[in-house]
């Protein structure tokens, strides 16, 4: 994810706009006029759903949006249009069509949880002049976008002949269209790039019960083949997403603590466009996606995820597996430059750490202490056995690496074969460099990169070669 940094692909969204709109509030008592609670609305606020949450979820990590859909001449249209400004996203390519109410949906929140919806909308198939106004301009503009994205809710822009259409002319420019599809008959999504239907619509559309891994292939590969698709997958909620490209897989989820589902769908789309667009293969770009919906069901309503969130969110799913944090000169160096772009303070020591002892673990906890990240360079067997003898190290480069992982203070471990780190600190320039209170007065290699120089005292009596000793002097 780190790679997508600062990358901005241009997205086309179609689709059905809806208005999300929630009232916050609090009950303590029951209503004397029938058996309902009294909610006492504290606060509402009022956001882009159906494509436009689509949109946010796009404009959240980055992606340059256009959006074509179709708006009535309702007050509830001019609320769209304004909350599409304040995203920075041009109406020009909205279809006004006259007797028609966009769709708005109202939820009532207390105590965290949903109580009712209501919803005001239209969700008759748009008029043929709204159809050919969109086709005139999608036919016009495909050509300037990485990626097109169908956001279908039912609400009546996807009409079979006009979604037919667009589809062959994006095939036509080589451009791939991802579809959120909606209903049960899937025929006029055919020929598309992908569908990404959960379970319960896979088995609506496949008339397939989906219930163990041979039932999952079997309507996976149905929908692959019947519609003609370069990928079929099924989002499985808290078992992943299934993918069939010829090959059947399925990747785990990694969601923590579901909070709400809502929009979760809209942000699989937008994560699969925005990744797909960036050159992501299939299995990476649905790992993104699977990433971006664990961050977002920990949200309450309709939610986004910034790539920020989204890399925190992994890094803290990998905190349990110390080896994941053992990086290669290239994996620490993009690291480094992301933390320095959030504004993150990096610190940096070296040292063999042969065998770990207490003064090894208190040097790097005071170390971490100057600073956000901790990166401990480690010398190789090669390294170690050039500075301290063929004797050395006891512990191999990959056990001490993965020890040190583990510790709480330590955020990174690189290896390296040079007799100093020069090259790794000229790849990380870190904040800080910390070495060892016996360097005072000395020239220590890297300070003239650093911002600064911190020297940390060793304990007393605590050091690899007093333990070695004292085990041959045992033996």
């Amino acid at each position: 994810m780190i790679s997508l940094k600062q990358k901005s692909p241009k997205l086309l969204v179609i689709g059905d706009l809806i208005i999300d709109q929630y009232l916050w509030g609090d009950t303590d008592s029951i209503s004397p006029e029938a058996p309902v609670p009294i909610i006492k609305i504290g606060n509402d606020s009022t956001l882009l759903g159906g494509a436009g949450n689509v949109i946010h979820n796009l404009k959240a990590l980055g992606a340059d949006v256009d959006l074509i859909s179709v708006i009535g001449d309702c007050e509830i249209s001019s609320k769209a249009k304004a909350l599409l400004t304040d995203i920075n996203i041009s109406t020009k390519y909205l279809v006004l069509e006259k007797n028609r109410i966009t769709s708005k949906k109202t939820r009532i929140i207390s105590s965290h949880q949903q109580v009712i919806r209501f919803d005001r909308e239209s969700t008759k198939i748009i008029s043929k002049s709204s159809q050919e106004k969109i086709l005139k301009t999608f036919k016009k503009i495909i050509s300037e976008y990485s990626c097109v994205l169908f956001s279908d809710y039912g609400k009546g822009i996807f009409d079979t002949k006009l979604t037919q259409l667009l589809i062959k002319i994006a095939k036509k420019n080589n451009i791939k269209v991802l579809i959120d599809p909606k209903g049960s008959d899937y025929s006029k999504y055919t020929g598309a790039f992908l569908l990404t239907p959960n379970k319960k619509e896979a088995i609506e559309a496949t008339k397939i019960n989906i219930k163990d891994k041979a039932s999952l292939n079997n309507a996976i590969t149905y929908l692959r083949n019947k519609y003609e698709l370069d990928v079929s997958l099924i989002t499985l909620s808290d078992q992943g997403i299934a993918i069939y490209d010829g090959e059947f897989r399925s990747l785990p989820t990694v969601a923590r603590e579901v909070f709400d589902v809502t929009g979760a769908g809209d942000t699989v789309l937008a994560s699969l466009g925005f990744a797909l667009a960036n050159d992501l293969n299939i299995d990476d770009a649905v790992k993104f996606s699977n990433l971006a919906a664990g961050v977002v069901v920990g949200k309450i309503g309709s939610a986004t995820a910034t790539l920020d969130e989204i890399i925190d969110y992994e890094l803290d799913l990998n905190n349990s597996k110390s080896d994941v944090n053992i990086k290669t000169l290239i994996e620490i160096q993009a690291l480094s430059e992301e933390f320095k772009i959030r504004g993150k303070k990096i610190v940096f020591t070296n040292g063999c750490f042969d065998l770990l002892h207490s003064g090894h673990v208190q040097y790097l906890e005071a170390s971490k202490n100057f600073g956000d990240i901790l990166i401990v360079g480690l010398n190789s067997n090669k390294s170690v056995a050039a500075i301290k003898g063929n004797s050395r190290p006891i512990n191999s480069e990959e056990d001490r690496a993965y020890i040190l992982a583990a510790l709480e203070a330590v955020d990174y471990v690189v290896v390296f074969n040079e007799n100093t780190p020069i090259n790794l600190i000229k790849a990380i320039k870190p904040h800080i460099l910390v070495k060892g209170g016996d360097y005072e007065g000395e020239k220590v290699v890297g300070e003239d990169i650093v911002n600064e120089l911190k020297l940390v005292s060793f304990i007393g009596g605590k050091s690899t070669t007093n333990i070695i000793k004292k085990i041959q002097d045992t033996n």
